[in-house]
């Protein structure tokens, strides 16, 4: 909440403040390379909602603390990203999207906004209260974006696959890959779906349908992997969208690691430590201190509502 502003783990936002309190804050400290970096978020149901500063300068949007700053982050139920439907893995790489390549990161919601409104023109025509000259000028947006978005995802998993691939391997899940599955759509192809898309109000061809598959070893992970390789090949996305991150804009993302080891054996975590202590700040959470791959440099210790610092 404090770097994304929004919460990866809900997004009904009063959860996020106590029972009996009228507000939350989140306030953050540190660095983003030599800068100095202060944020805070406030939360206040039923009144102005939610808040942000940077440096001390309101932003327009909590959610634009995205742009600002890079956070990634592993909990348990990202295993949907690898065994989930194909929407959970279109959303994630969209994302993956926008943190690479920032100028591109409003690509997905234009072409989704574009299919809108050309299920919309379809409806009405069905209904008999429009033509189908209406529906033309949204099949020329849907294809001249879907292209886009297309060539973008499949250029953003080029990026990541190589990275992808040896984190992976690292870690057990051999020959690891990604690949996209999907066309890029054409007028033509759209123009030769139209009465079928009017049979049923919807736009039947283009990136809003297609997905991600994750491989191992010639293996699709999301019919075929254990929930172990699941979980690696998670970790390893993460890890090497986090070395791309670092490549392109020279300063580390943010790690938050949420129950991260439980399913890995001992080797294992010795190698994702060694790998998380090259770059930038990481914070892992385990149920016992003795889980934890490495000595770390700071100790939090949550027992019963209180935090024991620890410092090493």
């Amino acid at each position: 909440m404090g770097t994304q502003g929004f919460s990866p783990r809900t997004r009904t936002e009063a959860q996020l403040v106590r029972f009996d309190d009228p507000v939350a804050r989140v306030a953050v400290r540190g660095r983003r390379g030599d800068a100095p970096v202060a944020i805070e978020v406030t939360i206040e149901p039923g009144a102005d909602g939610k808040r942000a500063t940077l440096n001390g300068a309101p932003l327009r949007a909590a959610e634009q603390l995205r742009a600002e700053t890079a956070t990634l982050v592993f909990t348990p139920d990202r295993l949907g990203i690898v065994k989930g439907a194909p929407a959970a893995r279109r959303a994630y790489f969209d994302r993956v999207l926008g943190r690479l390549l920032p100028a591109r990161a409003g690509l997905s919601a234009e072409y989704g906004a574009a299919v809108a409104q050309r299920n919309a023109a379809l409806r009405r025509v069905a209904a008999g209260v429009s033509s189908r000259d209406a529906v033309a000028p949204w099949t020329e947006q849907v294809a001249g974006l879907g292209g886009e978005l297309v060539a973008a995802r499949v250029g953003v998993l080029a990026s990541l696959e190589p990275a992808f691939a040896e984190r992976a391997g690292e870690l057990g899940l051999t020959a690891a890959g990604l690949r996209y599955h999907g066309e890029p759509p054409t007028r033509d192809a759209l123009e030769d779906r139209l009465d079928r898309d009017l049979d049923r109000g919807a736009t039947s061809l283009g990136p809003h349908l297609h997905d991600v598959v994750l491989i191992s070893a010639g293996r699709e992970l999301r019919s075929f992997g254990s929930q172990g390789e699941q979980r690696v090949a998670v970790l390893a996305l993460l890890l090497a969208e986090a070395q791309l991150i670092a490549e392109r804009r020279g300063i580390a993302p943010l790690l938050l690691l949420d129950d991260v080891l439980s399913e890995l054996d001992p080797g294992r975590r010795a190698i994702l430590a060694s790998r998380v202590s090259v770059g930038g700040q990481t914070l892992i959470t385990a149920t016992d201190a003795a889980m934890l791959p490495a000595e770390p440099a700071q100790l939090l210790e949550v027992s019963l509502g209180r935090v024991d610092d620890r410092a090493h």
